[in-house]
């Protein structure tokens, strides 16, 4: 490490330079040192690790054309026009030298020259091209990001054919050196948005990164929130739309989940399948999300508060059966709410760590047997276990799943206020969550905008979907810079496009 922090040159010895990697990577059995003469003549050595390095392209690309070599010109430049590779740059330090080798580059050292040549030949294994796991597709491209960095650039390029998509990449960690990508479109995006989410990836300075979520909460603006200032998502055609509309995203490599910013609380409840059929029945599914969402976040603490405070508000019917219901039941409404949601969150928690094949039974049956077992044996109510149901499933319908976490954590504290105040209570949690919502921002963009702070152009996507015809400008906080996406005048009709 000590040759790495003083960027020490490397020597017109061949054997001085050996020793230095060697003593680098030393207890290293992966690294191997070739040696061989060019042209018979000139010694070299090759250094690379094998595993990660085309040994193949090494032997027929390199090695090969240089024992070849006629011996005329042995002078560095030459050799570099006898390796048969486009992919080769010089190095000058011992640092820079262990770091090409470390990205799976080999490392051509020839004796009597003070710099090396790096050939990119780097062989990573890597997972094929699938459909996304964790975002179910409906309608829409059956592929997601993979682990590596290079194909998922190669999808965002296949989708958004222009030069103004631009790649800009760094390497963050100190062990892992692993390799970031700031992906914008140039003529859409805000410049100062790209300063700043460069400078905060400059600034982090940790020993390595092995997913994107050490990075998103790293660069997240308010990091004690429990909700999510960044979108993530393995779908390259939600990147491209989200690029498409002025926002920035970043991919990491060893992951295939990418992260896109800046964001909105709406952004968090909108899927891509409401884009890819008809804006009516987006529209209706919107509506319903929301319904749900308040369900999943308040279901249980409004049944909490009226059941112990305001029995006034249930119908005399239902109030009876009810009454009959917790009869046998020998807790108050709040610890028996308790119960059926940390059991809830147990059997969510374990379905998801089990193996993928009893995994969804164990958690659908669990629920079922733990909740009739419950009620049998007098713990809780009939009406408490299908209002836990009910919330469960209404927290299934929330797109992304970390604002769904965000919204699971939160229905306990505000569960806890209604059990003591009432209505009440449940009053003052949402007006305690709106007022840290309001406090939210995301790269400096206000969270709930265009509620909140109001812009009537940018309702027409968070409370409708409207059709495409009717969307000619961008988000206002990310298309300030290049406001039209289209021509007006798009809708179809007849004598416009249509029959």
């Amino acid at each position: 490490m000590g040759f790495l922090q003083q960027q020490v040159p490397l020597s017109a010895d061949c054997n001085e330079n050996l020793r230095l990697l060697q003593s680098i990577y030393q207890d290293c059995s992966d690294v191997i040192y070739y040696q061989f003469l060019i042209a018979g003549r000139k010694r070299a050595i090759l250094v690379y690790i094998d595993g990660i390095t085309d040994n193949d392209a090494i032997d027929k690309q390199v090695i090969l054309p240089l024992i070849r070599e006629d011996g005329s010109d042995l002078s560095l430049a030459n050799i570099r026009l006898h390796i048969s590779h486009s992919a080769i740059a010089a190095v000058g330090t011992v640092a820079k030298a262990s770091e090409e080798v470390n990205g799976g580059n080999a490392l051509l050292i020839v004796d009597g020259e003070q710099q090396a040549l790096s050939i990119g030949i780097s062989k990573w294994e890597k997972r094929n091209i699938e459909e996304p796991t964790a975002e179910a597709v409906v309608r829409g491209p059956r592929e997601g990001f993979v682990e590596t960095l290079r194909v998922n650039t190669s999808m965002l390029r296949r989708k958004l054919k222009t030069s103004q998509l631009k790649l800009k990449s760094m390497n963050i960690g100190l062990y892992s050196n692993t390799k970031v990508v700031v992906a914008y479109i140039e003529d859409i995006v805000d410049p100062a948005l790209v300063t700043e989410v460069v400078n905060r990836l400059e600034r982090i300075n940790v020993d390595g990164i092995l997913e994107s979520g050490y990075i998103e909460e790293l660069i997240e603006d308010h990091p004690g929130s429990p909700f999510p200032q960044v979108l993530t998502t393995e779908r390259p055609d939600v990147a491209c739309a989200n690029l498409l509309e002025g926002r920035i995203v970043i991919l990491v490599d060893g992951t295939p989940i990418s992260i896109i910013a800046p964001i909105t609380f709406f952004s968090l409840l909108q899927s891509a399948e409401e884009y890819y059929q008809r804006y009516l029945i987006s529209t209706a599914i919107r509506w319903l999300r929301y319904l749900f969402l308040a369900i999943a976040l308040f279901g249980p603490s409004f049944y909490v508060a009226v059941v112990s405070f305001h029995q006034e508000m249930i119908p005399t019917k239902l109030l009876l059966t009810m009454a009959e219901s917790r009869e046998q039941v020998p807790f108050p409404a709040l610890i028996e709410a308790l119960l059926m949601e940390i059991t809830f969150e147990a059997l969510r928690e374990a379905g998801i760590r089990l193996p993928k094949q009893v995994g969804a039974a164990v958690s659908i049956v669990g629920a079922l047997v733990i909740g009739q077992a419950a009620i049998s044996a007098g713990l809780v109510s009939t009406p408490m276990v299908m209002v836990v149901a009910i919330t469960g499933i209404a927290s299934f319908m929330i797109p992304q799943y970390a604002l769904g976490t965000a919204m699971r954590l939160l229905r306990f504290p505000i569960m806890f206020l209604s059990g003591s105040l009432g209505l009440f209570g449940l009053l003052l949690g949402f007006i305690l969550m709106l007022t840290h919502l309001l406090t939210l921002r995301s790269f400096g963009v206000p969270y709930l905008e265009p509620v909140a702070p109001l812009k009537f152009a940018g309702l027409k996507d968070v409370l409708v979907r409207s059709p495409f015809w009717m969307r000619n400008t961008r988000p206002h906080f990310t298309g300030k810079w290049n406001k039209f996406r289209q021509s007006p005048g798009q809708r179809p009709g007849p004598g416009r496009g249509g029959d």
